[in-house]
């Protein structure tokens, strides 16, 4: 039973938020492990801002995260000057300092077709990874117990696809039939593989509490592909995964860009814990739909027409905090009576940052502290 609202608790403190930043919290009842714990076994105390309320961990010792230019652990990192070069598989990556990420140059693919990837893929050689080394510089210092530490994993099994292939061969070989058997074959032997890594993990890093599984299925505008081939392409592998990562007490969380409210029921199929849609979905519908089943990340809908009409979040942002305060707090009050629900919970989408204006965070923690606890 989650208890009462202290008044207390909207005392301010200093702490530890996202990639490391230092920011200012509530004073909160629990820590953040606590908390994060609660919130994935859908017992929430108050709605969860992932952003600030877990810690990202991406270590170097993981290939993929270096070539992707996403390196976030107890050793320093300069994307600028270390991102990019190869992933676990040997394919390279590019990072671009004007964007912040990295892509595999186009024109090369690393395989023109599905058939070859017995004779082309080197398999890494996990044990031969320094985890040992990895670990003694994280564990207790980076990876804290009193935290939820929810370790990102950036290339799942369509971006794999893709890396290996590009978006076009790899799209193509979901759907051809005679393609099919061999993506099969090729996606069981990368589940084995996923599965070993995570062992490495859980043994290495014992403080992990989730992992953040990367796996984009959309656009702006629609899913890349139709839930049935989705179903039947993808979906086995990612149940034998996720099956495995509960079996050893850790949350999954995926992430999956686009427009992709088809593919929520595939996404349960899948065994995933929660999904943070992008902004392009409708949140509430996802949440009315599918939240009984589902963690969903959802985000303020009520905001002002006119502000959702400039063009980048940054603006919307800013016109935001220049409303009235008792404005801002009207809204957050809305929002959190709309998705903050007991028996039936969400977490804060880390993609609507850009409205968490002091005013907002401490009324949105305020009502909806109150409302988890009815």
């Amino acid at each position: 039973m989650v208890p009462k609202l202290d008044p207390k608790e909207l005392e301010y403190k200093e702490s530890i938020g996202f990639m490391g930043m230092k920011t200012k919290t509530l004073n909160y009842p629990l820590n953040k492990h606590d908390h994060g714990v609660a919130t994935f076994s859908r017992e929430p105390w108050w709605q969860m801002y992932q952003a600030t309320d877990a810690q990202i961990f991406t270590p170097s010792v993981i290939p993929d995260n270096v070539a992707r230019g996403f390196v976030f652990e107890a050793k320093p990192f300069n994307a600028n000057e270390q991102g990019g070069g190869p992933d676990m598989f040997g394919v390279e990556w590019e990072y671009i300092k004007t964007v912040g990420g990295s892509m595999v140059r186009p024109g090369n693919p690393y395989m023109e077709d599905i058939s070859e990837w017995r004779e082309k893929i080197v398999w890494p050689d996990l044990d031969s990874w320094d985890w040992e080394g990895s670990a003694k510089i994280n564990n207790g210092t980076f990876l804290k117990k009193e935290n939820f530490n929810q370790m990102w994993f950036q290339t799942g099994f369509y971006e794999r696809l893709i890396a290996f292939m590009e978006f076009e061969g790899a799209i193509m070989a979901l759907f051809d039939e005679d393609s099919q058997p061999e993506v099969h074959a090729f996606f069981d032997k990368l589940t084995d593989f996923y599965i070993d890594l995570f062992k490495h993990v859980i043994k290495y890093f014992p403080d992990v509490n989730a992992v953040f599984f990367h796996d984009d299925w959309g656009s702006q505008k629609e899913t890349f592909f139709s839930p049935a081939i989705a179903e039947e392409m993808i979906v086995p592998y990612m149940r034998r995964l996720t099956d495995f990562l509960h079996a050893n007490g850790i949350f999954c969380e995926l992430h999956s860009c686009g427009n992709n409210y088809k593919q929520v029921p595939n996404y349960i199929k899948a065994g995933w814990d929660a999904w943070a849609p992008q902004l392009m979905n409708d949140s509430y519908k996802i949440y009315d739909d599918f939240g009984d089943k589902i963690l969903i990340a959802t985000f303020p809908q009520n905001i002002p027409e006119e502000i959702m009409k400039l063009p980048t979040t940054d603006e919307q942002g800013a016109a935001f905090a220049k409303l009235p305060e008792e404005e801002q707090r009207r809204i957050a009050r809305e929002y959190a009576d709309r998705v903050c629900v007991h028996g039936k919970p969400s977490f804060y989408n880390f993609y609507a940052a850009h409205w968490l204006t002091p005013a907002f965070r401490e009324e949105l923690y305020k009502e909806s502290r109150i409302n988890y606890s009815k």
